[in-house]
């Protein structure tokens, strides 16, 4: 790996020269501030006490920066970090403190670019993803909050890393929250603490990606949406990312989220198509895939069959890219040559079609009538929170409409005979 090294400073003396070559980098000298050059032609940039600016930093397209200097000024050090050094050293340090720092700066590197280098890959010119990219490339450098909208497994956390890998908050954190696994009662601590714990919206600098938002109480929604009104009273906020399955303004239209909150929350929205709409992108896709897969678990180089790539366009996906990215880990976790075929897959490659099991409604039907009929059509099969989920509803509302409209709930298990005080057990 190359590393590039301010001449005549701190960073490229001639024992932190010898330490990096020892541990198998290439060291390469510049006489002046690192260019977007320098970035480009190297995986990290060790820069000296030279030059005290570090609006350089701003514009190395991702490389990681390791500042090192003679004379520390812990205002010269807030301000590198937050431009987005990655490390701070002050000689002498020994050499693993070196090579620790630039093998932790390499990893974030990687982690951080994964998602713009992602999109960029898997992705046909003609494709929807590729608008969609558009769309994201314009909205990243902003601080407005972003709604993502999508079938499960779509893509909505990778396209949430993304906005954040194209903000300027890219060398901060990445919080995530998913709202659907926490406990009503916890989220409002989960989110802005209590007298034991920071929350997660005590740090500002980063992102927070709100997963599964329809499930935010009304609690948590409602202290949200204070502080987005008043941020200069309550405390500032991370820039949020929320991603829901389910239609928000549909819900909110329903009275099932605030309105007020939807509105907040979704200044710009966008909308991942599902895996069968994209095209030329599943073929893309499934190779970025495989070759990812090959390259992790050390498998010899693998290639998908005629049939397989056949398989690949005409199967439907319901579980979209997740399900995907799964079926090509276990196909080549399971091959025993270096073909990927269509059973290793375990996907039909002429699926039958599905008939449309629900009937269009009755224009004549009233809604009501509509919801009671098909709720005692289904209930004997369908658990109440199936239920809720096929009428786009929520159990509570399922359950309050059970009470107005007086549709019996079906018990599924009877309680066993009470006993009396002369009964003895076995």
């Amino acid at each position: 790996m190359t590393v590039v090294l301010l001449a005549g400073s701190a960073a490229a003396d001639a024992a932190t020269t010898r330490t990096l070559k020892a541990h198998g980098y290439s060291c390469r000298a510049v006489t002046s501030t690192p260019s977007s050059e320098d970035a480009r032609a190297s995986d990290a940039i060790v820069f000296g006490d030279r030059d005290g600016g570090f609006d350089f930093l701003r514009h190395m397209l991702g490389t990681p920066v390791i500042i090192v200097s003679r004379n520390p000024d812990p205002r010269a050090v807030v301000r590198a970090m937050r431009a987005g050094a990655k490390d701070y050293l002050v000689p002498p340090f020994e050499a693993a403190e070196l090579t620790q720092a630039l093998s932790d700066a390499l990893g974030t590197k990687d982690a951080e670019t994964e998602g713009d280098a992602t999109l960029r890959t898997v992705f046909a010119a003609d494709s929807p993803m590729a608008e969609l990219f558009e769309q994201l490339k314009r909205v990243a450098p902003t601080d407005s909050p972003v709604l993502l909208q999508g079938e499960t497994g779509a893509g909505k956390k990778r396209l949430a890393h993304a906005i954040h890998d194209l903000s300027e908050r890219h060398a901060q954190p990445f919080l995530t929250l998913n709202c659907a696994a926490v406990p009503p009662d916890h989220q409002v601590s989960e989110l802005f603490g209590d007298a034991r714990s920071a929350g997660l919206t005590n740090d500002a600098s980063g992102t927070l990606f709100l997963d599964n938002v329809a499930h935010l109480s009304s609690t948590a929604q409602a202290r949200l949406m204070t502080v987005m009104e008043s941020p200069g009273v309550t405390g500032a906020l991370p820039r949020l990312v929320c991603a829901s399955r389910r239609d928000l303004g549909a819900l909110a239209a329903e009275g099932e989220f605030r309105a007020d909150l939807y509105y907040r929350l979704s200044v710009v929205t966008l909308k991942p198509p599902p895996l069968r709409e994209r095209g030329k992108d599943r073929q893309l896709l499934a190779q970025y895939f495989l070759q990812r897969c090959v390259h992790r678990l050390g498998k010899p180089d693998c290639a998908f069959t005629p049939d397989a790539i056949a398989a690949i366009d005409s199967y439907r996906w319901p579980g979209n890219v997740r399900e995907m990215e799964n079926a090509i880990e276990r196909a080549v976790i399971l091959t025993q040559t270096e073909q990927i075929t269509p059973e290793l897959l375990a996907i039909d490659a002429t699926p039958p079609i599905e008939p449309d099991t629900q009937p269009e409604p009755d224009p004549n039907v009233s809604l009501e009538d509509y919801f009671v009929r098909f709720v005692l059509e289904n209930q004997d099969h369908c658990t109440e929170t199936e239920l809720a989920e096929r009428l786009g509803i929520s159990r509570k509302s399922l359950w309050e409409r059970r009470q107005r409209l007086n549709i019996p709930r079906k018990r599924t298990r009877r309680r066993a005979p009470r006993r009396t005080p002369g009964d003895s057990a076995d």
